[in-house]
């Protein structure tokens, strides 16, 4: 049975919060200061979670989303409202962790907006079931099948139209793009596959196709040019998903760097952060997990005629723990779940002079800052709209030794 539910403010997930029966309810597509109708679809023993069934009253910064699937599809928390709007949920969100987490900054959060918020995704993940491709409906396997994604690049949507030229039933689909509107694939399917090859390179730049790990088609790689700068970038290696955005953190940490300046990159990837900042460091010293994004962090530095880096393979949180190295800066972009206790420890042993926090998950940023405000204060912060329309946050936080 649906219950009238007043929504008072949005959660981390972009959800509205109200109560029934003194019990905290979320409730996607619900903004604040809406009435709504909610019928309950899960119960915890602290939380519900819920849908609106009807709506009473309306938020006046509600628009009609321009995304026919925003309604079940669970890619885009913020297309019921303005693209200001959501930059504003998303600063609002930050000051409300850090005085939640008592975390002292006073200086105006600075905000890198992305000019262009639709069609600037150079990478998505799709699943498909019996031979229908789509996303994943929030906390749910239920499939939303689509012919388009607003937020993805144009020419990731036209490989989204012709994906039954695959023939593949059921498995997931990766795509990415780069600049040059060339298409990488990476299939995971039990299929035998069946790929029209002829027709598929009609329609898009086809560059390769990886199918269960393996190449199956040209390369498993693509390169990527930004800021004239060349990175080959395997099909299992991380390169930011926002080509604009990117170009923005590239300035922002090259600013951040001076002539004399021995950098420790953690979490390389292809090497990119290590290559933006050897064009002022002394020297730059690189570790990263994927044998690949080392491998192309190599050629990347080459490429680039950078001949100060130093790249390593290893998992960060063990190799931490044996190295010796000599350096003032530390690069930070960790995975979501953002530095585990063997760094934190290293950290606070090495206590380099700066530290550029790059983080895609503001939680877990929080966390790490307070366990690092001890010794370190937060010179700036700044939040970057890599993620636009998502409830997702890139954060760039400078920390100075005390």
């Amino acid at each position: 049975m649906a219950k009238n539910v007043v929504i008072d403010r949005l959660d981390y997930f972009g959800r509205g919060i109200g109560q029934i029966d003194n019990k905290i309810v979320f409730v996607k597509n619900a903004l604040p200061s809406e009435i709504v109708d909610v019928q309950i679809i899960s119960s915890k023993k602290s939380y519900s979670e819920g849908i609106v069934t009807k709506y009473h009253k309306l938020s006046p910064k509600r628009i009609k989303s321009i995304c026919p699937y925003f309604s079940e599809c669970g890619g885009c928390s913020f297309l019921n409202c303005s693209y200001e709007t959501s930059l504003n949920f998303k600063k609002a969100k930050i000051e409300e962790l850090l005085t939640k987490n008592k975390i002292n900054y006073s200086k105006p959060l600075e905000i890198i907006e992305n000019p262009e918020p639709l069609n600037y995704r150079n990478k998505i993940s799709l699943k498909i079931l019996n031979g229908k491709i789509g996303y994943y409906e929030n906390n749910t396997h239920n499939l939303v099948p689509i012919t388009t994604c607003l937020i993805a690049n144009p020419s990731i949507n036209e490989m989204l139209k012709n994906y039954h030229l695959l023939h593949i039933q059921n498995g997931e689909l990766t795509i990415r793009t780069n600049s040059n509107h060339e298409i990488l694939l990476i299939i995971k399917s039990p299929e035998t596959p069946h790929i029209d090859y002829k027709s598929l390179k009609n329609k898009v730049k086809l560059v390769g196709i990886v199918y269960n790990g393996k190449p199956l088609y040209q390369d498993d790689f693509f390169y990527e040019r930004i800021d004239n700068k060349l990175f080959k970038v395997s099909f299992d290696a991380f390169f930011q998903v926002n080509p604009y955005i990117t170009t923005k953190l590239f300035k922002l940490l090259s600013d951040n760097i001076n002539e004399s300046s021995k950098v420790l990159d953690l979490y390389s990837g292809v090497g990119t952060l290590s290559i933006v900042a050897s064009e002022t460091a002394s020297e730059v010293y690189s570790i990263e997990i994927v044998k690949n994004a080392v491998l192309n962090g190599i050629l990347n530095a080459k490429l680039n005629k950078r001949s100060n880096i130093k790249f390593m393979l290893g998992d960060v949180s063990q190799l931490v723990k044996k190295l010796k190295l000599d350096f003032d800066t530390l690069i930070i972009d960790p995975p979501r779940k953002g530095l585990d206790k063997n760094t934190i420890e290293f950290i606070k042993l090495k206590k380099p002079q700066k530290i550029i926090y790059i983080s895609c998950d503001v939680a877990t940023l929080m966390r790490d800052l307070k366990l690092l405000e001890e010794i370190y204060f937060i010179d700036s912060y700044k939040l970057l709209d890599m993620f636009s329309y998502t409830y997702h946050i890139e954060s760039m936080c400078i920390l100075k030794l005390k």
